[in-house]
């Protein structure tokens, strides 16, 4: 190295702060801002994982990219009540500015650790009767966000299933009532009100594992004319598989509330476009690290739905999908 590119390398090494290139002093004083996220699915699960990439790519796309000005905290609770107790607390400890949620018990457990750092939700069913805000219109606390599914799509499922198995005389709705909103009882009133105006018998299916999941179908289908709706909350989701291996086994008539089931192998599913309720959280998380209030964003529901018909599902159970409903569907796997 020649004598004055020396100099001049160490006049750059022992310059003052203000002397050293502006990019330099700008990634050292930047203000990368935290944060977390708890999530109610599996960290192994594809659809999850689109779900996060679809939010992140959104704050990227606002001008907040993980590793660069914000750094994400994300924990995976896989429907586990004792896993959101233990992450809930976790990242309360760590002290982000923000939290994002998915899931009205995640959600809860999160509200039992703090009353002041801002949340976000994804889904969540009921958040005025799960006590998260006073209304969807000024939500009055640190929690806002979006709703998964209105109660009144119960009453959705059960024509959408009548339209494939019209001679149905008994349906079930399965759930689990540690995770499903109001314990099960949110979409219960309108799925009841539907299934006696259709004259048909409406059950209760609660469930708390693949063992109950298995256990239930197999038992249910020995009798005749039965159909089954799944309620779509973290259990439910986070164990599909199981579930629509039961049904399908079982050769049961069934709908979803989330269209990951339908790409399982599910008949048929009918829900909101979840990855669009992570968009439009990015977009609130985006608002509130600028400088806005939670209690200045109103709860909104859902603006994308999708009808997805598993074609080759239905011909191998000898269910006859109506061309009108095939003409509705947004997508149909064959």
């Amino acid at each position: 190295m020649r004598r004055r590119d020396f100099i001049s390398l160490i006049g750059v090494v022992m310059a003052p702060p203000l002397l050293r290139p502006l990019a330099a002093r700008a990634q050292q004083g930047a203000n990368v801002r935290r944060i977390g996220a708890l999530l109610g699915y599996s960290e192994h699960d594809p659809e999850a994982k689109a779900y996060l990439a679809r939010f992140t790519h959104t704050l990227a796309e606002l001008g907040w990219t993980d590793g660069r000005n914000v750094q994400m905290e994300v924990r995976w609770a896989a429907s586990n009540v004792d896993r959101i107790r233990t992450f809930a607390k976790e990242l309360v400890d760590l002290q982000p500015e923000i939290i994002l949620t998915s899931g009205t018990a995640v959600t809860a457990g999160l509200r039992q650790e703090t009353q002041t750092i801002p949340i976000v939700f994804t889904v969540v069913g009921d958040p005025v009767g799960e006590g998260f805000a006073s209304s969807l219109r000024r939500p009055e606390a640190n929690i806002t966000g979006f709703i998964s599914q209105e109660a009144s799509m119960a009453s959705k499922w059960l024509e959408l299933l009548m339209k494939i198995a019209p001679d149905i005389e008994r349906v079930a709705i399965m759930f689990n009532p540690d995770t499903a909103p109001g314990g099960g009882s949110y979409y219960w009133p309108a799925f009841e009100a539907a299934a006696r105006s259709l004259r048909v018998e409406p059950i209760a299916a609660p469930v708390h594992s693949d063992a109950e999941i298995e256990s239930f179908t197999t038992s249910f289908a020995r009798e005749p004319a039965g159909g089954l709706v799944v309620m779509p909350e973290n259990f439910t989701v986070v164990h599909r598989v199981q579930i629509v291996s039961s049904v399908t086994a079982s050769k049961l008539p069934a709908v979803y509330g989330v269209s990951a089931f339908a790409r399982e192998g599910g008949l048929l599913s009918y829900g909101p476009d979840y990855k669009d309720n992570f968009r439009r959280a990015a977009v609130y998380v985006d608002r509130i690290l600028r400088g806005t209030k939670p209690a200045e964003l109103p709860v909104q529901v859902p603006v994308k739905f999708e009808l997805v018909i598993n074609l080759k599902t239905a011909k191998s159970q000898g269910f006859a999908i109506p061309l009108t409903l095939l003409a509705l569907a947004d997508e149909v796997i064959e």
